[in-house]
């Protein structure tokens, strides 16, 4: 993220708070579209007017819900590839790859996602995801679907049963699709789906 002197350190502070109790709301919700329809007025709004936002004033583009791209994956073993991502402004970020992850439901198989655990001060989970809208529908350079360092976790039972809730409808533009001054790491070719995923946040407008 670009530099910050106190006042945007305090802004940021304050935009981790809402979004960390945001996906905490949304983990802790018995239905999943009600959910999201709270998500999306706060990412809304959050992304039209606060000091912190990449995106000041953007518009805000979210697909309808469509249960049929909510999953519950089991997280498979992976070979360990590290994946070092230079960035103009935190230097090399290093990946490691954890496992991967089967999107399959009753409706839908729409492929698999190599899983990233971020190996660097803060940690955390790191799932992005470029489908067949890319560069059309949605970003160019894909979107993020978990990024637990920055509090986008979704849910599961990591610890019980291993899984992971991976919902596509809540997929989301990362920040240097709206200002080049942040840098982002993209989906590597392991986070690559075949298929159109219509559902998440679309091409900023």
């Amino acid at each position: 993220m670009p530099d910050a002197g106190p006042g945007d350190a305090l802004a940021v502070l304050d935009w981790r708070r809402r979004v960390f109790r945001l996906y905490a709301q949304v983990r802790a919700a018995s239905d999943p579209a009600a959910a999201h329809a709270s998500w999306v007025v706060e990412r809304t709004a959050l992304n039209a007017g606060h000091p912190a936002s990449p995106r000041f004033g953007a518009v805000t583009d979210i697909a309808p819900y469509d249960a049929t791209w909510r999953f519950t994956a089991t997280l498979q073993p992976a070979d360990g590839q590290r994946l070092e991502v230079p960035t103009a402004t935190d230097g090399v970020v290093p990946f490691e790859r954890i496992g991967r992850v089967w999107l399959v439901n009753d409706a839908r198989d729409a492929g698999s996602l190599d899983v990233w655990a971020l190996r660097s001060y803060g940690g955390g989970m790191f799932i992005p995801v470029k489908d067949a809208t890319a560069g059309r529908g949605s970003y160019g350079g894909g979107r993020y679907l978990l990024d637990t360092v920055k509090g986008a976790d979704l849910g599961g039972e990591p610890l019980g049963t291993g899984t992971l809730v991976l919902d596509l409808n809540f997929a989301y533009n990362p920040s240097c699709a709206y200002d080049p001054a942040w840098a982002c790491p993209l989906a590597p070719p392991g986070n690559v789906l075949a298929v159109e995923v219509p559902v998440g946040e679309q091409l900023p407008g």
